[in-house]
C-alpha cells in the first residue's frame, strides 16, 4: 500500500506559472531575476495557504537556475529556511548572522526564508537589523508573515514588500477541477464552488476540504449533497423557498422552513447572516452586468434574476436592513428563535410597504377612499381629524349637528380596512399601503382652513413668555424639567435660540429637546426657529484668595495678643 500524500503537498507548485492566483507578484519577481535586479530582501505578507511560502522557495530556486549548468543539482544547499515561530531568541539570530558570513560553495546566492518572521522578540529583531541593512550581496532574506502590523517599521522600510490576496472562488475552482481530473475523480460544480466559499480564499484550505470530501465516497465522486450535508453548509435552496414565501406573504411556510434549518442543527444567527448574503445577492444579480459578482455556479445566476425580478430594491434594502439590525441583537435576546422568527414576519410583510416612487394599490385605494363624504377621525387618520377642526361659518352649524350624528354611526368595514387593523398591530415597519387620494373633494359645510404664518421675527420678550409657558406645561405635567428653565437667560439673533446650561442641566434639556423646538415654532409662529444649547461650567461660588493682611486681621480678632506681639517684635507681614 502506498503512503497517501495530500493534494496541498502533492500539487505544490514548483514554478511561478503553476502559482494561482498571485499573479502581480510573480510576475514582478520574474522580471526582476531576468533584469538583474533583486532586492536584498524581500517581506511576502498575506492571509494563511495563499502561495508566500511557495513563491519564496521558487525564487529561491529561480535566482541560482543560470549560475549552475547542472539540473540535478540540489538547490536545498543554498536555501535555509527558520521557523521565527519557534527560533525567536536573540541567541537564533547570532547563530543566523554567523551562518550569513560563509559564502556559498556553488551557486551565486544563499537564500534565507524566515517564516512567521512577526513572532521574533523585539531583542531580536534589533539584532537582526544590521545584518539585514548591510548584507553581503551573495546572501538574499525572504520573510514570510501573516501579521504585518506586528513587524518594526525599521525592517520594514528595508524589504520589497509584496502583499498576496486572497484567491477568489473562480480560481480555486478552476484549480480543484484540474486536480480532480488528474486523480480521476467525478465532481459536480457546484460542490466545488461549496468547498472554496468554505475555503475563504485559502487555496491550502481548498485543497485539505477537497481531500477530506473526496474520501467519503468509496467510489470517488463529489457530490453536491454530500458536501452540504457534511460540511454543514446551509443550501442556498432553503433560501429561495423562504423568499418565495416572503413574495407570497406566506408566514407559516417560511416558520416551518426556519423551523427544519433549527431542526438540522443550524444556528440562528448563521442563519440570519446568510439571509443577508442571499438579499446581497438578489440585489446584485437584478441585472445581467453585475450577476458575474456572485460566487455561485454559472447555472444558478439565470436563478437569482428570476427571483430579483419579482422583489423591489426597496424592499431587499429594508430586507437587510432587518436582518443586520436582529443580527446585532441576537445574543442579547431571551428567547433566540423568537428573536429570528420576529424578523421573518417582519420581512413577510415589507410588501405592504409605500415604496417612493411605485405605483399603489389602486384596488385598495378605492375601497377606502369616499370622496363624496368626510370620513370620521380615527386615531391613525390623523389628516382627517385636521380637516374636521377647521373653523366652520354660524350658518353652517346645524348642518355640522347633523353630521356629527351620521359620524357616530358605526361604519361598515371592508376587507381593505380589515387589513389595515391587522398591520396597525405591528410596529411602524408594517404600516399599510392603504392611504387616501392626494386630492379629496371637501364638503360645503366645512371652511378653507386659513394658511399659518410662518414666517414672523422674534424677538427677547416673545421667547422669555413661549419658555414660560412651556415650563407651566411641564409644571402642570409634573415633570422635573420644568425647573430647568428658571435660571436659563436666553438671546435671540436669527432665528437662534441660545442657551447656557451647565452639563448635568444640559443632559437633561436633550430629553425633551425635540418636544421644546417644536413648542418654540408652533408659539413664535416661525418654522425657521432653531435651538442652540451651550455648555459652561459650574462656577465656583464663595471661594477667593486672601492676602496676609486680612488673614492676620481674621486671626487678631479671635486671639488680640496677637497685635501686641507683632508690635513688641517688630514683626512684619508678607
Amino acid at each position: 500500500m502506498e503512503n497517501f500524500v495530500v493534494s496541498a503537498r502533492k500539487y505544490r507548485p514548483a514554478t511561478f506559472d503553476s502559482v494561482v492566483g498571485q499573479s502581480h507578484v510573480t510576475n514582478t519577481l520574474i522580471n526582476e531575476i531576468k533584469n538583474n535586479q533583486l532586492a536584498q530582501a524581500f517581506l511576502f505578507n498575506g492571509p494563511r495557504g495563499v502561495g508566500k511560502t511557495t513563491c519564496a522557495r521558487i525564487l529561491a530556486k529561480e535566482i541560482n537556475k543560470e549560475s549552475i549548468s547542472d539540473d540535478n543539482y540540489d538547490f536545498s544547499y543554498n536555501v535555509f529556511e527558520l521557523d521565527a515561530a519557534s527560533n525567536n531568541s536573540v541567541e537564533d539570530i547570532r547563530h543566523l548572522n554567523e551562518q550569513v558570513r560563509i559564502p556559498p560553495q556553488v551557486g551565486k546566492y544563499k537564500v534565507y526564508i524566515i517564516d512567521e518572521v512577526h513572532m521574533l522578540s523585539a531583542a531580536a529583531f534589533n539584532a537582526f537589523l544590521k545584518t539585514l541593512e548591510e548584507p553581503p550581496p551573495y546572501a538574499i532574506f525572504i520573510l514570510a508573515t501573516t501579521e504585518r502590523h506586528k513587524i518594526l517599521p525599521t525592517i520594514l522600510s528595508r524589504c520589497q514588500v509584496f502583499t498576496f490576496n486572497r484567491i477568489s472562488v473562480k480560481d480555486i475552482v478552476l484549480h480543484l477541477k484540474d486536480i480532480g481530473q488528474k486523480e480521476g475523480v467525478e465532481m459536480e460544480e457546484e460542490a466545488l464552488h461549496i468547498i472554496a466559499q468554505k475555503a475563504d480564499g485559502a487555496l491550502r484550505d481548498a485543497l485539505s476540504i477537497f481531500d477530506q470530501m473526496v474520501s467519503i465516497s468509496a467510489d470517488k465522486t463529489l457530490k453536491y449533497s454530500d458536501v452540504v450535508k457534511n460540511l454543514n453548509v446551509l443550501d442556498y435552496d432553503y433560501y429561495f423557498k423562504i423568499t418565495d414565501a416572503f413574495n407570497a406573504q406566506n408566514v407559516g411556510e417560511v416558520l416551518l422552513v426556519f423551523d427544519e434549518i433549527l431542526a438540522n442543527g443550524f444556528d440562528g444567527q448563521i442563519f440570519l447572516n446568510g439571509l443577508a448574503n442571499h438579499f446581497r445577492d438578489l440585489m446584485v444579480g437584478r441585472s445581467p452586468e453585475t450577476v458575474k459578482l456572485l460566487d455561485v455556479p454559472p447555472h444558478v445566476h439565470q436563478k437569482y434574476l428570476d427571483t430579483s425580478k419579482q422583489m423591489s430594491q426597496g424592499l431587499l434594502v429594508n430586507a437587510i436592513n432587518i436582518a443586520n439590525q436582529f443580527d446585532l441583537g441576537y445574543k442579547a435576546s431571551r428567547n433566540q428563535r423568537l428573536h429570528v422568527e420576529l424578523a421573518l414576519i417582519k420581512m413577510c410583510y415589507l410588501n405592504n410597504l409605500v415604496q417612493p416612487g411605485e405605483k399603489k394599490n389602486t384596488s385598495v385605494n378605492q375601497a377606502v377612499a369616499t370622496p363624496t363624504q368626510v370620513k370620521p377621525p380615527t386615531p391613525n387618520n390623523p389628516v382627517e381629524t385636521n380637516q374636521v377642526k377647521h373653523a366652520v361659518s354660524p350658518e353652517k352649524g346645524a348642518e355640522i349637528k347633523s353630521e356629527k350624528k351620521e359620524r357616530s354611526r358605526p361604519v361598515p368595514t371592508s376587507k381593505a380596512s380589515e387589513k389595515v387593523a391587522k398591520l396597525g398591530d405591528l410596529d411602524d415597519l408594517l404600516t399599510s399601503d392603504v392611504t387616501l387620494p392626494e386630492k379629496e373633494e371637501k364638503p360645503a359645510t366645512v371652511a378653507e382652513e386659513e394658511p399659518v404664518e410662518y414666517a414672523k421675527e422674534i424677538d427677547h420678550e416673545s421667547v422669555i413668555k413661549v419658555i414660560g409657558d412651556f415650563a407651566n406645561k411641564l409644571k402642570e405635567e409634573n415633570r422635573f424639567q420644568h425647573s430647568l428653565f428658571k435660571l436659563v437667560k436666553p438671546t435671540v439673533a436669527d432665528n437662534v435660540v441660545k442657551m447656557e446650561m451647565i452639563k448635568q442641566h444640559r443632559i437633561q434639556l436633550e430629553e425633551i429637546k425635540v418636544e421644546f423646538l417644536q413648542f418654540l415654532r408652533a408659539g413664535l409662529s416661525n418654522s425657521k426657529v432653531q435651538l442652540e444649547v451651550i455648555e459652561v461650567k459650574k462656577k465656583a461660588e464663595g471661594t477667593r484668595a486672601y492676602t496676609g493682611q486680612e488673614k492676620f486681621e481674621v486671626m487678631a480678632k479671635k486671639n488680640p495678643a496677637l497685635k501686641s506681639l507683632k508690635e513688641k517684635l517688630n514683626l512684619s507681614l508678607r
